[in-house]
Order: structure tokens, then C-alpha cells, then sequence
């Protein structure tokens, strides 16, 4: 049985996945599988996953054709043989000492989870990094800005990912949120590594550009809060509405979108907004400036 089993969503990915698959090869501890789902690929996907499942045993090609990208985790979870479960997403690459990291942090804490700071990126720089919270996850900080950022980034024992349910397959967005505070409103510890194991590809494209249906997640996800008694204070919905309207900057959304969430996020608090006093500057700048400010420039301030 292989200590960590990663799973893989992949959809139309071909253009990023050989990277993907490469960094998995050239990672220092060596014991692993990788499930590889594809969802119903239309371009060179499917043939670059059987090319190689074909060349290392240790990748298993599934298919889960047009179940979107929860349902593909959910069955790589379900098909996975390993003590631990990881995820990467097929257009992020993961630093080669990431699941050696991972495992010296499962064997030296009793923790359930962790996650690292991961490293956003746009061809071949990286433009900023992540930052753990302290101490273990708890709903109050998943309820601000999720430090854990992307699925590429958790790691699971495999009996408590399953003992959860997994990911709700009914959601588009922030199913990742919802799964996190679920899995921590249980009890279990998810601890961060404070440094960066995860590489982020940024896009204008993708389901991250869907504003209306982020908020819609995060709306589920608050369900899913409350009934462990939490709800969000002012402070945590203003550094979300920071983060949204940061994300409608990047996507090109027109400048009043991001204005009105900006001033809807200071209304509510202006400590929030600030608790980052550097990113809320720069967002508050970047809505004011929209009008004027090229798309170019608006992807490269904002691609985190």
C-alpha cells in the first residue's frame, strides 16, 4: 500500500498536465500513486494520461466524464489505496520535497490535515505567496481568506476524508471551503507548513471567474458554519469582499463590480479590510485605478 495517493481532476488540460505529471516524477519521496481522472477531455488529455500510466505503474487512469471536478475527487477518494490523500490540481505543479514535507509533518504531529503556502505564478514567475494561519484551521479563519488558497494544497488522512463525506458535488465554487470548515467543525486538526510546497497557476479563465457563483458557494459554506455555531463577523465578510474584489480586477469584471464590493467590504469593516494593511491598499488603488488601468497590467497586480 503506498503511503500518499494524489488525485488528479483532469478536463481539457493538455496544455498544462505534462508539467504537472513531471513535478509528481520528481518528487524526493518516491512512495506514492497517483489516481488520474479525466472528465470527458476533448483535446491530447486522455492520450497523455495512458501514455503515462503506460510508462509507471504508480498512475492509474479513471474516467468520470462530465461529473465536473468534485466528482472526480470524490472517486479518486473513493478508488485511493494510500494511508494519505493529497490533491493537485492538472495545472499546478508541486516543489519536489512536497510530500517528503508532508510526510515528516504526519509522522511528528497528531494532526488529520495540513497544507503549506503555495506560490502564485503566470508563465514562468511567480508573482507572491501564500501565508499559513497560526496554529491549526479553525471556522473563524476558514470564514475570512482561506489560507489553504486551492485543493492542490490539502493533504488527508484517507479514513478521515472518507469518514467526512467528501467534497459536496452540488457546488461549483468555495466546495473546498465548505469541506474544510465541515472537517474542522468535526474536530479534526489541519495544521499548515510554513513554507511553500505548492506552485498556483493564475487565470483569467476557469471557474474562478465566476463571481456570482462564489458568492453563491461561500453562501452554502456559511450553512455549513452555522451549524457548528459559527457565524461570519463583519470582519471576516470584508477580507472575502477584499478577495472578490480582487478576483474582479484579474477577470477583466467591469471596474463598478469591484468598486462596489470594495466599498461594501470597508462598510462592514474597515479592520478587516486592512487586517493585510498592504493588499488592502493595493485593491483599494486597483478599483479606484480601474477605469484608467490596462487589463495587462490589472493580471499582473492581481494575479493572486
Amino acid at each position: 500500500m503506498p503511503r500518499f495517493s494524489v488525485i488528479v481532476p483532469c478536463f481539457n488540460a493538455a496544455a498544462t498536465l505534462a508539467d504537472t505529471l513531471q513535478a509528481l516524477r520528481d518528487q524526493h519521496l518516491q512512495d506514492w500513486e497517483a489516481l488520474l481522472i479525466d472528465d470527458g477531455s476533448t483535446d491530447a488529455t486522455v492520450a497523455i494520461l495512458e501514455a503515462a500510466a503506460a510508462a509507471d505503474s504508480r498512475f492509474r487512469v479513471l474516467q468520470n466524464i462530465g461529473k465536473g471536478p468534485s466528482a472526480a475527487r470524490n472517486l479518486g477518494l473513493a478508488k485511493a489505496l494510500g494511508e494519505i490523500v493529497a490533491f493537485c490540481d492538472a495545472d499546478d505543479i508541486w516543489e519536489a520535497e512536497k510530500l517528503a514535507c508532508l510526510a515528516r509533518t504526519f509522522d511528528a504531529d497528531d494532526v488529520d490535515g495540513c497544507y503549506a503556502r503555495i506560490a502564485f505564478f503566470d508563465g514562468d514567475q511567480s508573482r507572491t505567496t501564500s501565508q499559513i494561519a497560526a496554529g491549526d484551521l479553525t471556522i473563524p479563519v476558514l470564514l475570512g481568506e482561506n489560507p489553504v488558497c486551492t485543493m492542490s494544497n490539502l493533504a488527508l488522512k484517507r479514513e478521515v476524508a472518507l469518514a467526512s463525506g467528501g467534497l459536496d458535488e452540488s457546488m461549483v465554487h468555495n466546495e473546498d471551503l465548505e469541506w474544510l470548515i465541515r472537517l474542522v467543525g468535526e474536530g479534526h486538526r489541519i495544521t499548515g507548513i510554513d513554507r511553500v510546497l505548492v506552485r498556483y497557476r493564475t487565470s483569467v479563465t476557469g471557474l474562478s471567474s465566476d463571481l456570482s457563483a462564489m458568492q453563491a458557494g461561500r453562501e452554502t459554506a456559511l450553512r455549513t458554519a452555522e451549524r457548528f455555531g459559527f457565524t461570519s463577523e463583519p470582519k471576516a465578510d470584508a477580507i472575502h469582499l477584499r478577495y472578490l474584489a480582487r478576483r474582479a480586477l484579474r477577470v477583466g469584471a467591469p471596474p463598478k463590480v469591484a468598486l462596489g464590493l470594495a466599498l461594501q467590504g470597508l462598510r462592514l469593516s474597515p479592520r478587516g479590510w486592512f487586517s493585510n494593511a498592504r493588499r488592502g491598499a493595493l485593491v483599494l488603488g486597483g478599483v479606484i485605478a480601474a477605469p484608467l488601468m490596462p487589463m495587462a497590467l490589472r493580471r499582473v497586480l492581481f494575479s493572486y
